[in-house]
């Protein structure tokens, strides 16, 4: 991912995590409720968040570390913002619990992508 690119994933997952928070609390709180998944519903767009500011982060730091490792950062951030918080979106809404299944592959994802953006920021030097 490029800069440009990595900076409008961020914004566009951060504003999408808004949309999607503000749905579940108000037009899906009962159903939340009802299936008790409002936690898993709220871990997701909580997560989304936090990856889409590491998103942001990463593309603001494109601009001075020119690495491939920051690249695979952004990339591993935004998908793993697709495997764990789609993946508990769906289970929220649905209740197929082999979803669960693909939650932790975002999680390794999201760690791949600390772990490329602490390489690309300590190459510098």
């Amino acid at each position: 991912m490029n800069q440009r690119t990595t900076i409008l994933t961020g914004i566009f997952m951060a504003g999408l995590g808004v949309a999607i928070g503000a749905f579940g609390a108000h037009g899906l709180k009962e159903l939340l409720a009802r299936t008790g998944r409002a936690d898993t519903f709220e871990l997701a767009v909580r997560y989304q968040f936090y990856h889409a500011f590491a998103l942001l982060i990463t593309g603001l730091l494109m601009g001075s570390y020119r690495s491939s490792a920051i690249r695979y950062a952004a990339m591993f951030f935004a998908v793993g913002i697709l495997f764990f918080s789609g993946s508990l979106y769906v289970l929220s809404l649905s209740g197929i619990t082999v979803l669960g299944a693909v939650t932790p592959v975002g999680g390794v994802l999201f760690i791949l992508g600390w772990i490329f953006l602490f390489l690309a920021v300590s190459k510098k030097g």
